[in-house]
């Protein structure tokens, strides 16, 4: 009899435990993300530039931008530069100051000493002339060198990588194998350094994004990255939006606005040939190169990767602090003035009322 109880208790239990399970905890919601690339600051304020709000008081530009809204900051960093600037040292600096101020981080890895874009993959000289395998090694002591040091929240898995990156090994259409190889090796760097970090892999503009995204397939990242400029990827925003929601759900990843930026005005504050300058370069009659055509392109950027993707999950502005930092007369300084978030007395824009994010 007691053997009966024990059992028909035992049964009534368990089927109590199996009619309610632990619950799932539910799953964490991202704020979208709304960033800056803020990479050449630290060499601006060394030359004595001064940043000032609106009406016009001097702040520093990290605090500006975070009440503006801007809730993350990316840097570009270098392998061996020729000068300090964007190497891991400044990079590292920053990075902390950036965190100390209550933001988030977003590291470009260029695996380059220079600039790395769809045109230009060139390696860092230390990594040329060694095989393939030691290539391999390379990049993944590297980045796990970079990861440990920095912990940053998201981090690229190189610039622009259209073709692929460091030429030729890793040129996406000649050694395919081997860029998948590289590729692999910086990723699996990052995930055992900075299991926190999310893995963003970068294209550059809105022609042949779903062929490269399908190349990259199976590979272990997060985010897709885009560069979207209107001078050089189309005037079309709703042509744009339709490929950005179409290419991120066909892979079934978030994606991000990586790079974008728009001029205040078609003048000059130095005589360094500015990248945009003309008015066919130009979305009009929506948004003329105006204090206020500046802020309603971002407006309208930051609706469409925040509230109109499927899976936008935020944008960043880029050479947002690229004012004419060397004077009026200086022929080598910012191509990117007029695109800046200030103007040419060093003041905000209105612009940065567009970076809030809900």
């Amino acid at each position: 009899m007691f053997r009966c109880l024990f059992i028909l208790l035992l049964f009534l239990f368990s089927c109590s435990k199996a009619e309610s399970p632990t619950p799932t905890p539910p799953e964490t919601q991202k704020d979208p993300v709304s960033a800056v690339d803020l990479s050449s600051l630290p060499e601006i304020e060394q030359s004595g530039a001064q940043f000032f709000t609106a009406s016009g008081f001097q702040q520093d530009v990290l605090t500006q931008l975070k009440n503006s809204g801007v809730n993350t900051i990316r840097l570009r960093l270098w392998v061996n530069p020729a000068n300090e600037h964007s190497g891991l040292q400044e990079v590292k600096t920053f990075s902390q100051r950036i965190k100390n101020a209550g933001l988030k981080t977003w590291i470009t890895l260029h695996y380059s000493d220079t600039w790395a874009d769809p045109g230009k993959q060139q390696k860092p000289a230390q990594w040329t002339g060694i095989s393939f395998n030691a290539l391999v090694d390379s990049v993944k002591t590297y980045t796990s060198l970079v990861m440990t040091e920095l912990q940053p929240d998201i981090v690229q898995i190189g610039n622009e990588i259209n073709a692929g990156l460091l030429f030729p090994e890793g040129n996406i259409i000649n050694n395919y194998t081997q860029f998948r190889s590289i590729m692999t090796a910086g990723i699996e760097a990052v995930r055992q350094a900075a299991p926190n970090a999310e893995i963003m892999i970068h294209f550059a503009g809105l022609s042949n994004a779903n062929w490269f995204f399908n190349q990259v397939k199976g590979l272990d990242y997060d985010l897709m990255g885009i560069s979207y400029y209107p001078i050089w990827h189309g005037k079309d925003l709703e042509e744009a939006k339709t490929i950005l929601n179409n290419i991120s759900q066909a892979q079934k990843k978030d994606i991000i606005l990586a790079e974008t930026a728009y001029p205040f005005t078609l003048e000059w504050a130095d005589w360094t040939n500015n990248i945009v300058g003309q008015d066919d370069q130009l979305i009009l009659p929506q948004y003329p190169a105006t204090a206020d055509g500046q802020k309603k392109f971002l407006q309208k950027i930051n609706t469409m990767m925040v509230d109109e993707l499927s899976r936008g999950a935020g944008f960043c502005y880029w050479g947002g602090e690229l004012i004419a930092w060397k004077g009026n007369q200086a022929t080598d300084a910012s191509p990117w003035e007029n695109q800046a978030l200030f103007d040419f007395n060093h003041k905000a824009l209105p612009v940065l009322d567009a970076f809030r994010v809900d």
